[in-house]
């Protein structure tokens, strides 16, 4: 119960404070609106996710979810500005191509044994869902606060280094994420990656996810006021959650217990970064 409170008080003050002066719809702050529709897919997707005991479109849904809340705001909001465009156009291109990679993942492993404890309980497994809904809203929480809201700022310099940033970031996902599929298709799942950006940095798709969204935030900056910039928390979080919580701390976990005892894989890890690529691989 602890968790849904959180995930409620935590949902409610990034819908308050991305709300504040933004347009209306029927009554409601338009980005009330999308937050509302954001938690609905969570609980309308788990239904069957949970009467089949299937997580195949679990990443899927997540990815359809943002898609829908940007549509949702830019078609209530009015008027779109050059820089509304840019926004939605970067959550839109990163969520359609991170969610269909992510659901080819997903067929060719079979499934996701993360879910396998938590799919037989509806509570934890309705939590898990609730619990996307909140990463949506949270991560692209200051994006939607942005569409919604009445500030039109021209395009400046500042911008360029923010869309520059997506674009990196952006860039060293999509690499790095395509490297690693095809070394799995290539090599067992005995072995571990180390070619390519790998090479840099041990989880290099992480590095560029987090550059994307900070490079978004600075996007929306100029388009927020007052306690809109509750919202900015956005890169922080996916910091937080990438490299505190569910990402890099599993993952490291999972690769200790299958290669800490190779040295091959001692000396990956020691000269090799968690995260922030180094300027040359190490040799």
């Amino acid at each position: 119960m602890r968790a849904f409170v959180v995930i409620t008080a935590v949902a409610l003050i990034i819908t308050g404070s991305g709300s504040w002066g933004g347009a209306m719809f029927y009554s409601l702050p338009v980005m009330t609106w999308a937050v509302l529709g954001i938690f609905a897919i969570q609980g309308l997707a788990f239904i069957p996710a949970f009467l089949y005991q299937t997580e195949r479109y679990y990443d899927l849904t997540g990815s359809l979810t943002y898609i829908s809340a940007v549509a949702l705001v830019l078609l209530c909001s009015g008027e779109i500005d050059l820089r509304s465009i840019l926004i939605a156009s970067f959550i839109l291109i990163w969520a359609a191509r991170l969610g269909s990679f992510l659901f080819s993942r997903m067929k060719q492993d079979g499934g996701d044994s993360r879910f396998n404890k938590i799919k037989p309980s509806g509570l934890l497994f309705f939590r898990t869902w609730m619990l996307q809904g909140l990463w949506v809203t949270v991560t692209a929480g200051a994006a939607l606060a942005a569409l919604s809201g009445s500030r039109s700022v021209p395009l400046n310099i500042i911008d360029g280094i923010a869309i520059a940033l997506w674009l990196s970031g952006f860039t060293i996902e999509v690499v790095a994420d395509g490297q690693k599929r095809q070394f799995r298709q290539a090599q067992s799942s005995e072995a571990f990656i180390t070619t390519g950006l790998w090479s840099l940095s041990r989880h290099p798709n992480y590095f560029g996810e987090i550059m994307l969204w900070a490079g978004i935030a600075l996007l929306t900056l100029p388009a927020l006021a007052s306690w809109q910039y509750v919202t900015l928390i956005s890169p922080v979080f996916v910091y937080l959650l990438l490299a505190r919580i569910s990402g890099i701390p599993l993952l490291e976990h999972k690769a200790d217990r299958r290669w800490g005892k190779e040295e091959a894989y001692i000396a990956y890890k020691k000269h090799t970064p968690v995260l922030v690529p180094r300027l040359r691989k190490y040799s």
